[in-house]
């Protein structure tokens, strides 16, 4: 009837639901067909599709130059890629999980994040690190540690932690295309999920700014901040407190360094209350930081309590699955959490 009238309507907005794992095979096929820099190299990332199916079919369509299969030892591969990246090429580096790195730390820190600086600026380092960060599930103590602090403390690098489809496909197309060496945390059990896709992230040319954090709930009570999967369990814990009248803002942090600190803050002013959420240890964690910045700025005066920290159990992580669940934050520890800084 409006458009008999000669009302014009907008077309509905194509939105599609893809896997967090599509949604970073679809970024890793757009950056090597846009770029011919862009290569992929890691264990089991080409013949056998990726360790997690992430590079599925892109051995086939690029081949053994752009998709390489590389023997077990991440010193030797990620030392590769960062030569590679300093001759102008764009690495991504896979590691099959982040646990591994430490294998590879000092060419991670001391060869990427330290070489632009140390050349006065003459060196770039177009790399990213990518693959599965924090607790699985069942797979205990040496694969299931949070990297976000470690990597977030050292100046030099850039750190993305994303949560959705939308997250991992545009953190890391951003990633691919920066100057600087960029660590992206993933997390395995989120590589299954589906999420809506807009239209808009659908493009080609889609990219999610590195730095800025996405309100992803408003709320005017009490402002929740994580990344990663307990984006997740922020979003479930604020549905069940809305019911008992409780608005909680649930802030997607998406960026570990730079840290958008500002997004966090102007919540605050307006919440008055923070709760941290992290899957990490606590001590000298993302919450810690956070939670120091806050006090440190203006955001300090708005707070009617004190900001209260949701993390990981500060133990190495148990192989038995009751323990497990009690050393992950759960959606009951931050409902408790608001509950807490609500005194309610």
């Amino acid at each position: 009837l409006q458009q008999r009238r000669g009302i014009r309507l907008s077309a509905p907005a194509l939105i599609q639901v893809v896997t967090v794992r599509d949604a970073l095979n679809q970024a890793l096929d757009e950056e090597l067909e846009r770029d011919e820099r862009v290569f992929l190299l890691g264990e089991e990332v080409a013949q056998y599709d990726g360790a997690y199916k992430i590079s599925r079919g892109l051995w086939k369509k690029y081949g053994d130059k752009r998709v390489m299969d590389t023997p077990i030892s991440e010193m030797g591969f990620a030392g590769i890629a960062v030569g590679a990246a300093m001759a102008g090429l764009r690495p991504v580096c896979e590691f099959m999980t982040f646990n591994f790195s430490m294998q590879a730390i000092d060419q991670v820190i001391n060869s990427a994040a330290k070489t632009c600086y140390m050349s006065a600026g003459t060196i770039s380092v177009p790399i990213v690190f990518r693959g599965p960060n924090g607790a699985s599930a069942g797979v205990a103590a040496q694969h299931s540690q949070c990297f976000a602090a470690w990597y977030g403390h050292c100046p030099g690098l850039k750190v993305v932690s994303p949560w959705s489809s939308e997250d991992a496909k545009g953190l890391l197309k951003a990633g691919i295309r920066d100057d600087n060496p960029v660590v992206m945390l993933e997390n395995e059990l989120l590589y299954g999920v589906p999420f809506e896709m807009s239209e808009q992230a659908q493009s080609k040319d889609f990219v999610v700014p590195i730095g800025k954090a996405k309100i992803e709930r408003q709320g005017t009570h009490v402002t929740l901040v994580a990344h990663s999967r307990p984006v997740g369990h922020c979003l479930e814990a604020a549905a069940v407190l809305a019911k008992e009248g409780v608005e909680c803002e649930v802030i997607n942090l998406r960026t570990i360094r730079p840290l958008d600190i500002e997004t966090v803050e102007a919540s605050v002013v307006k919440t008055n209350h923070l709760v941290t959420v992290e899957g990490g240890w606590p001590q000298f964690g993302v919450g810690a930081e956070i939670c120091a910045r806050i006090m440190e700025g203006s955001a300090f005066n708005y707070l009617d309590a004190p900001a209260v920290r949701v993390t990981g159990a500060d133990v190495p992580m148990p192989y038995a699955k009751i323990l497990e669940d009690n050393c992950i934050p759960q959606v009951k520890d931050i409902i408790f959490a608001v509950k807490k800084t609500l005194n309610i």
